[in-house]
């Protein structure tokens, strides 16, 4: 059978077959038995470090008063909680007070020769 309106010139082709349906993601999805992988833990129990204990260390190098406040804080919240961080704390503490009596005797001395330049008359005058 022809059909009368076709047009001559193009061939008689036969319709595309009708498509498939698209497979069902969610249904027929392939399982497989095995287990997710595992990961050993972190050393030290995968525990968290204080927060103040780290505030500690990092200030004792710019302001020595913020790290002795936080070190002193820190440690005894570790006391309390079990939290990892002693070491930092103890050691913003120590650098703290290191740096603090720095300081002491550096104004100290500087106060020592301002006041020596003073009564020696040796400050120069506009």
């Amino acid at each position: 059978m022809t059909d009368p309106n076709a047009d001559p010139n193009v061939p008689n082709v036969p319709p595309a077959p009708p498509a498939q349906p698209a497979p069902s993601y969610g249904t027929s999805a392939p399982s497989y038995n095995a287990a997710p992988p595992s990961y050993a833990a972190a050393p030290g129990g995968g525990q968290k470090t204080n927060v103040l204990a780290i505030v500690s260390l990092v200030s004792a190098f710019f302001i020595s008063l913020v790290a002795i406040i936080t070190g002193h804080i820190a440690l005894s919240q570790i006391k309390k909680t079990g939290e990892q961080g002693r070491g930092l704390a103890i050691a913003g503490l120590i650098i703290g007070y290191v740096g603090l009596v720095v300081g002491i005797i550096v104004a100290i001395a500087w106060f020592a020769l301002i006041g020596t330049a003073i009564s020696t008359g040796n400050i120069p005058t506009n």
